[in-house]
């Protein structure tokens, strides 16, 4: 099973070989949620401030399947 990932914000910076924002195929297993998706590249959890499945934010404990599309965003500022 393959879901899509999309970092934003540099976050990156922590799946070598993106940059940009591309997406990146990501092989799960069943019962493989957002959390256990954090630790395969070492994400930071306190990095994240949202996470959105398939265009709608999910929490990090929420089971993801097969094509699922997941945006990762980390807190951001501006003025």
């Amino acid at each position: 099973m393959k879901v899509e990932v999309r970092l934003f914000s540099g976050l990156e910076k922590y799946m070598p070989g993106t940059k940009f924002v591309p997406p990146v195929l990501v092989e799960i297993t069943d019962n493989f949620n957002g959390r256990a998706l954090l630790e395969k590249p070492d994400i930071p959890e306190k990095m994240v401030f949202t996470m959105m499945v398939n265009g709608v934010h999910k929490d990090p404990d929420e089971k993801l399947s097969d094509g699922d599309r997941v945006a990762i965003s980390p807190p951001v500022g501006g003025g």
